[in-house]
């Protein structure tokens, strides 16, 4: 009975150890294989973040279009860099013409997308617009603008005294301007045989 124990305990060593070492050598070689792996995500080399994010498109978004015409050699739109100057467009458009008034325009000023840059005649700003001087020959022909004058105007009129004077100005600033004349008898206490009296001596504008 001793004999047959002694052979199967050295039995059982070798048996669990052989299993041992080879439990041990399988779990190196799957680990080595695993580290020597390279996840599939991880294979390819990683791409050019900036070339995704920026398109290969070539744009203008530096420049700007400016109009110059007027008095100068070559009117028309340029494109110039953001920033210019006038003096530098209109070095672009040939320089100003003799007749050119150069100092109606600040030249060091800077041009911004869309901008026209009028050059005038000599003499050309000095000139009212059409209407303005007829209109500045007539102002003084002693009538009373009804849509401008205050009280103490209102009342050089004959029969306008102070009362009715602010009437006159109360309806105006409540209804706007009078269209014509006529329209002061809207005022309450102006009935017609007032307008009589007045109307030669009143205007609107």
């Amino acid at each position: 009975m001793s004999f047959r124990f002694f052979y199967f305990i050295p039995l059982c060593l070798i048996l669990c150890g052989c299993g041992s070492s080879s439990a041990d050598e399988l779990s190196l070689e799957e680990a080595e294989s695993i580290c020597s792996e390279k996840p599939e995500s991880l294979s390819e080399e990683p791409s050019d973040i900036s070339s995704e994010v920026k398109p290969d498109v070539q744009t203008d978004s530096g420049n700007i279009y400016v109009y110059a015409c007027g008095k100068v050699k070559t009117p028309g739109v340029y494109m110039v860099p953001a920033g210019s100057r006038i003096f530098e467009v209109l070095a672009l458009a040939g320089g100003p013409l003799d007749e050119a008034d150069i100092s109606a325009v600040n030249q060091a000023e800077i041009c911004y997308d869309g901008e026209m840059i009028y050059i005038p005649a000599e003499g050309e700003l000095d000139d009212p617009p059409e209407g303005i001087a007829d209109a500045d020959e007539k102002a003084d022909d002693g009538r009373i603008n009804i849509n401008t004058a205050d009280s103490a105007e209102l009342q050089q009129l004959k029969g306008i005294g102070a009362s009715r004077a602010e009437d006159i100005i109360s309806y105006r600033e409540n209804n706007g301007n009078f269209p014509d004349p006529e329209s002061i008898m809207k005022v309450p206490g102006i009935k017609q045989g007032t307008f009589d009296k007045i109307k030669d001596r009143i205007k609107v504008s």
